[in-house]
C-alpha cells in the first residue's frame, strides 16, 4: 500500500514531532509518511518543490517567511496545483482563513484537532477532497456574497455546460461523493471535472472555486433551480 507523503512546515519542533507522531500512529488504513520538515515558509516552499509530496501541512504564522506567502510560492510552480495544502494554526480568524484560501490553500485545521480527524483530513486531501470545516466554508461564502450583486467571472466562458454544473455543485463545500450523487456521476468523474475546472479557471484550490461560484451567482442559481 502506497503511503501518503507529507511535508510538515511549522516553526516549533515540538509541534512538528507531535503531529508526526499522530499522523504515523495509525497504520491500519492508508499509511501516512512525513518525508520532510521545515521551520519557516521560505525553506518549506523550497522543500516542497524538491520533494513534491502529496500533502503539505503548513503553519500560518512563522518567523522567516509566513505560511500564506509560502502557499503562493508553491502554487506558482509548474506542479503547484497537484499538491494538497492544509493550513495549521492556533487561531481561527476570518482574515487568516480568507488569506489562506485566496493564496490557494485546500483546507484549514486548528492545531488542537484530534488525532483521527487530523489523519482523516490528510487522507481526504490526498484524494483531492475538500478539507473545509463548516465554519470555514461559511466564512468563504459570506465573504463571497458580501459583493452587492453577482458578477460573472469571464473565465466561466471556458467551461462546458457540465463543468458549470459541477462548479455550482461544489459551492456548498461538498465532497466528491456528494457532488457525484447530486449529478448522477461517479466520484472519479467528478474528480476529473474538478481538475479541469481548476485549470480552466486558473484557480489554485477548491476553496477558490467555491468563492468563484458564489461571486458569479452560480450557487444561488442552482438553489433556485
Amino acid at each position: 500500500m502506497t503511503a501518503i507523503r507529507v511535508v510538515l512546515v511549522d516553526d516549533q519542533s515540538l509541534v512538528r514531532a507531535g503531529i508526526t507522531a499522530l499522523l504515523t500512529g495509525d497504520p491500519a488504513t492508508t499509511p501516512i509518511e512525513v518525508v520532510g520538515e521545515a521551520s519557516d515558509g521560505v525553506t518549506g516552499a523550497a522543500l516542497v518543490r524538491r520533494l513534491r509530496p502529496d500533502v503539505v501541512l503548513m503553519d500560518i504564522r512563522m518567523p522567516g517567511g509566513d505560511g500564506i506567502a509560502a502557499v503562493r510560492e508553491i502554487r506558482s510552480g509548474p506542479d503547484g496545483r497537484d499538491i494538497a495544502i492544509l493550513m495549521l494554526t492556533t487561531f481561527d480568524t476570518d482574515d487568516e482563513v480568507l488569506g489562506a484560501m485566496h493564496a490557494g490553500a485546500d483546507g484549514y485545521l486548528l492545531k488542537d484537532t484530534a488525532p483521527e480527524p487530523l489523519r482523516y483530513a490528510v487522507r481526504a486531501a490526498a484524494r483531492g477532497e475538500p478539507v473545509l470545516s463548516p465554519g470555514v466554508t461559511r466564512q468563504v461564502m459570506a465573504h463571497a456574497v458580501a459583493t452587492p450583486r453577482p458578477v460573472a467571472d469571464p473565465r466561466l466562458d471556458r467551461l462546458t455546460a457540465r463543468e458549470l454544473q459541477v462548479l455550482a455543485a461544489l459551492a456548498d463545500g461538498d465532497d466528491n461523493a456528494s457532488v457525484a450523487r447530486a449529478l448522477s456521476l461517479s466520484p472519479e468523474t467528478v474528480r476529473t471535472y474538478v481538475h479541469r475546472i481548476l485549470a480552466k479557471l486558473e484557480a489554485a484550490s477548491r476553496a477558490q472555486l467555491v468563492a468563484i461560484a458564489h461571486r458569479s451567482g452560480l450557487a444561488a442559481a442552482r438553489r433556485r433551480g
